[in-house]
């Protein structure tokens, strides 16, 4: 006997996307935060990650060669990076919608967009 199963049980469903995303350049470790020197904006960025998730914001960081298709599911963020190449790098988003270029945003700055900052 044969069982027939809904296509819809074979799709898998999309991630969750993260309130804010960090689309960073190419860096020796995850974060970023090792070697002899440590760069003070990843530092900063690191605690800035740290105070969105513990008021509960939820935050992914993406790597190209460690996480492609993160770049690749983003229109916006291939557009940059195709017309910039990785001097678009870093590109955060939040919500869907690129709020920075080329450099990290401060704590604040996340925050005015994730309390709907107009446009």
């Amino acid at each position: 006997m044969t069982q027939t199963i809904p296509i819809s049980d074979l799709i898998q469903p999309q991630a969750t996307t993260a309130d804010v995303e960090i689309f960073d350049p190419p860096m020796c470790c995850p974060t970023g935060i090792c070697g002899p020197t440590i760069d003070q904006a990843l530092l900063d960025l690191n605690e800035m990650v740290m105070a969105l998730q513990s008021q509960g914001v939820s935050v992914a960081r993406y790597q190209m060669t460690s996480h492609p298709n993160a770049f690749l599911g983003n229109a916006e963020v291939m557009k940059l990076v195709r017309e910039q190449q990785m001097a678009a790098l870093p590109i955060t988003v939040v919500r869907g919608k690129v709020i920075k270029t080329n450099t990290y945003p401060s704590l604040e700055e996340v925050k005015t967009h994730i309390n709907g900052a107009p446009s």
